[in-house]
C-alpha cells in the first residue's frame, strides 16, 4: 500500500509540474503548447487528475502507516473496477495502447492487496 501510495503521489507531482512528461508515460503524444486548439481542456483535466493522484497517494501512505485494514479491503474492488474501465478504454479505442499499463498496474495492485489480506487473515486464524 505504501509503495502504491508513494508512486501515485510522485506521478501526481509529475503531472502537476511536467504534464507532457506524464502524458508521454501514459502513452499519449503530448501536443506542443502553441498547437492546442481553443477549447482544449486536456491540461485542466490532467491537473485535476494529477492533484487527485497526489492526494490519493498520501491517503494510501497514511493508511499504510496506520495499518488500516478496512481501507485496504475497500481498495480491492475499486482498483479492479479501475482496471476494467482503463482496459476497456484501450480495447474500444478511446485511449492509446500504452494506457493499458495503467489498468494492469491497478489490477495487479488489487490482486496483490487482496492476496496479502487473505494471507494475513489466515495466518491470524492459525495463530
Amino acid at each position: 500500500m505504501a509503495v502504491f501510495g508513494v508512486l501515485a503521489a510522485v506521478l501526481g507531482v509529475v503531472g502537476l509540474v511536467a504534464p507532457d512528461a506524464l502524458l508521454a508515460v501514459m502513452g499519449f503524444e503530448p501536443v506542443p503548447e502553441g498547437d492546442r486548439a481553443d477549447g482544449d481542456h486536456t491540461l485542466v483535466f490532467l491537473t485535476a487528475s494529477s492533484m487527485a493522484a497526489l492526494n490519493m497517494g498520501v491517503y494510501y501512505v497514511l493508511a499504510a502507516l496506520a495499518d488500516w485494514k478496512p481501507f485496504f479491503r475497500w481498495t480491492v474492488p475499486f482498483r479492479l473496477l479501475t482496471c476494467a474501465v482503463f482496459t476497456l478504454a484501450v480495447v474500444t479505442g478511446r485511449a492509446p495502447a500504452g494506457f493499458v499499463g495503467v489498468g494492469l498496474w491497478e489490477g495487479l495492485g488489487a490482486v496483490v492487496t487482496g492476496a496479502a489480506l487473505r494471507y494475513e487473515k489466515r495466518a491470524a486464524a492459525h495463530a
